[in-house]
């Protein structure tokens, strides 16, 4: 099972990483956003760049907890709760490898 967890969780960071690259990476437009009356292509454009962020924001909290999965992997401790010490359902871990809460505790934290 070992093996299986870091190959599946090697493949999600590469992934992640990929996409906050794409996310990252300067656009050909370096030109100022103007805002008129209308609603129009700089609009639009600040629109997606505000999706952006939201997404790389997303991205790299997903990043930091399968960083985190991983190191739990490397240290023993991949299954077991970091709020509560108790195991993490199988589901749970099957369904979302990079948990590293239970329900319970993750429902506190949000």
């Amino acid at each position: 099972m070992t093996d299986d967890v870091h190959a599946v969780l090697a493949a999600k960071r590469a992934e992640l990483e990929a996409e906050i690259a794409v996310l990252t990476a300067p656009s050909g437009d370096l030109g100022g956003i103007g805002f008129g009356k209308r609603v129009g292509e700089g609009t639009a454009l600040a629109v997606e760049r505000l999706s952006q962020v939201a997404a790389h924001d997303r991205l790299r909290a997903l990043h930091a907890d399968v960083l985190r999965a991983q190191a739990k992997a490397d240290d023993g401790t991949y299954g077991v709760c970091d709020g509560c010490g108790e195991p993490i359902a199988a589901d749970r871990l099957e369904a979302l490898p990079w948990a590293t809460r239970c329900i319970t505790c993750q429902a506190r934290r949000a």
